[in-house]
Protein backbone atom coordinates (compact mmCIF):
# COMPACT_ATOMS: atom_id res chain seq x y z
CA UNK A 1 0.00 0.00 0.00
CA UNK A 2 0.98 3.57 -0.86
CA UNK A 3 1.37 5.88 2.24
CA UNK A 4 0.97 9.93 2.06
CA UNK A 5 0.48 12.62 4.58
CA UNK A 6 -2.21 14.76 4.15
CA UNK A 7 -3.64 17.86 5.78
CA UNK A 8 -7.23 17.51 6.53
CA UNK A 9 -8.27 19.85 3.05
CA UNK A 10 -6.15 17.46 1.38
CA UNK A 11 -7.56 14.61 2.96
CA UNK A 12 -11.30 15.96 2.31
CA UNK A 13 -10.41 16.41 -1.39
CA UNK A 14 -9.21 12.93 -1.88
CA UNK A 15 -12.30 11.91 -0.49
CA UNK A 16 -14.00 13.61 -2.61
CA UNK A 17 -12.44 12.54 -5.80
CA UNK A 18 -12.62 9.15 -4.62
CA UNK A 19 -16.57 9.33 -4.08
CA UNK A 20 -17.09 10.34 -8.07
CA UNK A 21 -14.77 7.55 -9.41
CA UNK A 22 -15.43 4.08 -7.60
CA UNK A 23 -17.59 2.34 -10.18
CA UNK A 24 -21.17 0.93 -8.86
CA UNK A 25 -21.08 -2.08 -6.29
CA UNK A 26 -17.13 -0.62 -4.80
CA UNK A 27 -16.85 -2.31 -1.03
CA UNK A 28 -14.55 0.40 0.66
CA UNK A 29 -12.92 -0.88 3.85
CA UNK A 30 -11.84 1.87 6.20
CA UNK A 31 -9.25 1.20 9.12
CA UNK A 32 -7.84 2.96 11.79
CA UNK A 33 -7.73 3.76 15.52
CA UNK A 34 -10.43 5.85 16.85
CA UNK A 35 -10.25 9.75 15.78
CA UNK A 36 -8.35 8.83 12.82
CA UNK A 37 -10.82 10.22 10.32
CA UNK A 38 -12.50 7.48 9.01
CA UNK A 39 -16.02 9.19 9.16
CA UNK A 40 -14.73 12.32 8.12
CA UNK A 41 -13.17 10.82 4.93
CA UNK A 42 -16.80 8.76 4.38
CA UNK A 43 -18.58 12.41 4.59
CA UNK A 44 -15.88 13.49 1.97
CA UNK A 45 -16.76 10.26 -0.33
CA UNK A 46 -20.32 10.88 0.34
CA UNK A 47 -19.93 14.83 -1.50
CA UNK A 48 -17.76 12.94 -3.91
CA UNK A 49 -21.20 10.74 -4.83
CA UNK A 50 -23.36 13.68 -4.91
CA UNK A 51 -25.27 12.58 -2.02
CA UNK A 52 -27.63 14.86 -0.76
CA UNK A 53 -27.40 13.95 3.21
CA UNK A 54 -24.99 14.25 5.19
CA UNK A 55 -22.72 11.23 7.32
CA UNK A 56 -22.97 10.88 10.88
CA UNK A 57 -20.82 8.06 13.17
CA UNK A 58 -23.38 4.91 12.96
CA UNK A 59 -21.60 3.57 16.22
CA UNK A 60 -24.64 3.02 17.78
CA UNK A 61 -27.21 2.24 14.94
CA UNK A 62 -24.21 0.28 13.12
CA UNK A 63 -25.96 0.89 9.58
CA UNK A 64 -26.82 4.31 8.12
CA UNK A 65 -28.82 4.19 4.37
CA UNK A 66 -27.96 6.93 2.08
CA UNK A 67 -29.68 7.26 -1.22
CA UNK A 68 -27.41 8.93 -4.16
CA UNK A 69 -28.13 9.37 -7.98
CA UNK A 70 -26.22 6.07 -8.64
CA UNK A 71 -28.68 4.03 -5.84
CA UNK A 72 -28.08 2.66 -2.20
CA UNK A 73 -24.98 3.93 -0.29
CA UNK A 74 -24.51 2.37 3.51
CA UNK A 75 -22.02 3.14 5.76
CA UNK A 76 -21.36 0.57 8.45
CA UNK A 77 -19.35 1.15 11.51
CA UNK A 78 -18.39 -2.54 13.05
CA UNK A 79 -17.03 -1.16 16.44
CA UNK A 80 -20.00 -1.72 18.56
CA UNK A 81 -19.34 -5.42 17.63
CA UNK A 82 -18.41 -7.87 20.45
CA UNK A 83 -17.81 -10.64 17.95
CA UNK A 84 -18.10 -11.40 14.43
CA UNK A 85 -20.96 -13.38 15.43
CA UNK A 86 -22.39 -10.19 16.13
CA UNK A 87 -22.62 -9.22 12.36
CA UNK A 88 -24.58 -12.35 11.10
CA UNK A 89 -27.89 -9.58 12.17
CA UNK A 90 -27.21 -7.07 9.42
CA UNK A 91 -28.90 -7.65 6.16
CA UNK A 92 -25.89 -8.66 4.39
CA UNK A 93 -27.93 -9.39 1.16
CA UNK A 94 -29.58 -6.09 0.67
CA UNK A 95 -25.95 -4.18 2.16
CA UNK A 96 -24.72 -6.55 -0.86
CA UNK A 97 -26.90 -5.07 -3.80
CA UNK A 98 -25.77 -1.54 -3.03
CA UNK A 99 -24.52 0.99 -5.41
CA UNK A 100 -21.53 1.50 -2.66
CA UNK A 101 -20.65 0.03 0.52
CA UNK A 102 -18.32 2.13 3.25
CA UNK A 103 -17.20 -0.17 6.63
CA UNK A 104 -15.34 1.04 9.24
CA UNK A 105 -13.94 -1.24 11.45
CA UNK A 106 -14.44 -4.50 8.99
CA UNK A 107 -12.62 -6.87 10.99
CA UNK A 108 -15.05 -6.71 13.86
CA UNK A 109 -17.25 -8.05 11.01
CA UNK A 110 -15.08 -10.81 10.48
CA UNK A 111 -16.00 -13.53 7.71
CA UNK A 112 -19.38 -11.74 7.33
CA UNK A 113 -17.85 -8.20 5.97
CA UNK A 114 -17.26 -8.50 1.95
CA UNK A 115 -14.10 -8.40 0.49
CA UNK A 116 -13.24 -4.95 -0.70
CA UNK A 117 -12.10 -3.52 -3.60
CA UNK A 118 -10.50 -0.60 -2.03
CA UNK A 119 -8.79 -0.52 1.60
CA UNK A 120 -8.00 2.57 3.36
CA UNK A 121 -6.19 2.64 6.64
CA UNK A 122 -5.66 6.20 8.00
CA UNK A 123 -3.32 7.04 10.77
CA UNK A 124 -3.73 9.88 13.08
CA UNK A 125 -0.10 12.18 12.73
CA UNK A 126 -1.59 15.46 14.98
CA UNK A 127 -4.77 17.86 15.24
CA UNK A 128 -4.99 18.32 11.67
CA UNK A 129 -2.61 15.93 9.78
CA UNK A 130 -3.38 12.25 8.94
CA UNK A 131 -0.98 9.51 6.97
CA UNK A 132 -3.25 7.44 4.80
CA UNK A 133 -2.84 4.20 2.90
CA UNK A 134 -4.20 2.66 0.31
CA UNK A 135 -6.37 3.27 -2.68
Amino acid sequence: MSARTLGLEQLLGFGEELGDALPSGSVVWLEGELGSGKTTLVRAILRGRRVPSAATSPTYSLVHHHEGPRGAVYHLDCYRLRTPDDAVDLDWETLAGADLLLIEWPERAGAWAPPPTHRLRLTHVDDTTRTLEGA
